[in-house]
């Protein structure tokens, strides 16, 4: 547990609303990517997450979004880092606090976008209900 980690889904469409109001959507075929960043992160790491998104094969074909210029939809989600193996509540103390966590993130979302990506994004520690059509189903655990 020593690196950003993200759950990458292949969907058709994802929307992320806050409050009754759609703050992120992708249509059509791309990824919902879910960010957790702990407290070693770096800038780096950022950005080396982006360049493996834009790059990784898992959509139709084997193509990558960058194959496609197909979109992202990235959401911070710091219970990546959930530790459910004693007791029955999670702690999040391998989670880095949302002052460390929010520029990381938004660092993944300005790397992608430098990589020509279109992004789509949560709002970072509201309340959010995300809805997406996982198409595979094809989900993948990335650690960097």
């Amino acid at each position: 547990m020593d690196g950003m980690r993200a759950v990458v889904q292949r969907v058709d469409g994802a929307s992320v609303v806050v409050e009754g109001e759609t703050v992120g959507e992708i249509t059509g075929e791309g990824l919902c990517v879910l960010v957790g960043v702990t407290h070693k992160d770096t800038k780096e790491k950022a950005a080396q997450l982006a360049r493996k998104l834009w790059s990784l094969r898992m959509l139709d074909g084997e193509k990558s979004c960058s194959d496609i210029d197909a979109p992202l939809l990235v959401i911070s989600q710091f219970t990546l880092y959930g530790d459910a193996r004693k007791g029955r509540r999670p702690t999040w103390n391998a989670a880095a606090p949302g002052d460390t966590a929010e520029p990381l993130v938004d660092e993944v979302v300005a790397q992608l976008r430098s990589l020509g990506a279109t992004v789509a994004t949560g709002r970072f520690g509201a309340q959010m209900r995300v809805s997406l059509t996982n198409d595979g189903p094809f989900t993948v655990l990335l650690e960097m």
